[in-house]
Parts: structure tokens; C-alpha cells; sequence
């Protein structure tokens, strides 16, 4: 949460035909799980569909997981992370970027696995399912 639980910059890989795709993208953490706001038609979705595996890396730290789209911005069962989304990315959510209305719209939640954690000359390998 010290690192990642505001808007954070990572690199999220995807794989499709054997080959790797990476994007870096706004995200927020909480709980074993980043959390983007994206688009249900982008490439990243579409191959996580496929293939929902990712792994993930920013700031020392790299991780696999997940990937999993929980639907439209506005579905209600969203309606929590989404509060905290708006919030953690306030400085730019609502400038055009974002467009709540399109129901294509959505939150794509990475559930982490296992990860790997450089603080302060400290190696932490982290098991998220245990």
C-alpha cells in the first residue's frame, strides 16, 4: 500500500501468439490486486480474455497474476473500488480522458500471485495466494 495504493505507474505484459505485449498504464493497489481503468475493447483486455495471465512491474517491484475485467465503471457491484479509483486518479480522471458513460468503460483487476518486492536493500519474494 506505501508504494502502490494511489495512482502508480506500471508495466502491464500480456502475451498473444507466443508473442509478449507491455503497456504502461495508471493503476491502483489494494488488497493483493491492481486495479486499471480501461477500455473492454483495448488489446490488454482482449488478450487477457485469451489468455489472463500478466505480469506486472514498477517501481522495484515485478509480479505475475490475474487478469480478470469486472465490467462498466458504473456496474453497482463496482461501485466501491471504483469510489477509490476516481479518487486515486483524481488529478486527471475527469478531464476527458474517461468517459463514464460508454459502457465499454471498465476496471480490469489484476489478482497478484506471487511477486517480488526491492525495499530499502531488502528482497521480498511475496506468495499472494498463501
Amino acid at each position: 500500500m506505501e508504494r502502490f495504493g494511489h495512482d502508480s505507474l506500471i508495466s502491464v505484459a500480456t502475451v498473444e501468439d507466443g508473442k509478449p505485449y507491455v503497456r504502461t498504464v495508471n493503476s491502483y493497489y489494494e488488497n493483493g490486486s491492481f486495479y486499471i481503468i480501461t477500455y473492454a475493447l483495448s488489446n490488454k483486455i482482449r488478450q487477457l480474455e485469451k489468455n489472463p495471465v500478466a505480469a506486472i512491474c514498477g517501481d522495484w517491484f515485478t509480479a505475475h497474476g490475474i487478469g480478470k475485467n469486472l465490467g462498466h465503471i458504473l456496474d453497482p457491484k463496482n461501485a466501491e473500488i471504483a469510489g477509490k479509483l476516481r479518487q486515486a486518479f483524481s488529478e486527471w480522471y475527469n478531464n476527458g480522458h474517461t468517459d463514464e458513460s460508454d459502457p465499454n468503460t471498465c476496471i480490469l483487476q489484476i489478482q497478484l500471485t506471487d511477486g517480488l518486492l526491492l525495499s530499502h536493500g531488502t528482497r521480498y519474494d511475496i506468495d499472494f495466494t498463501a
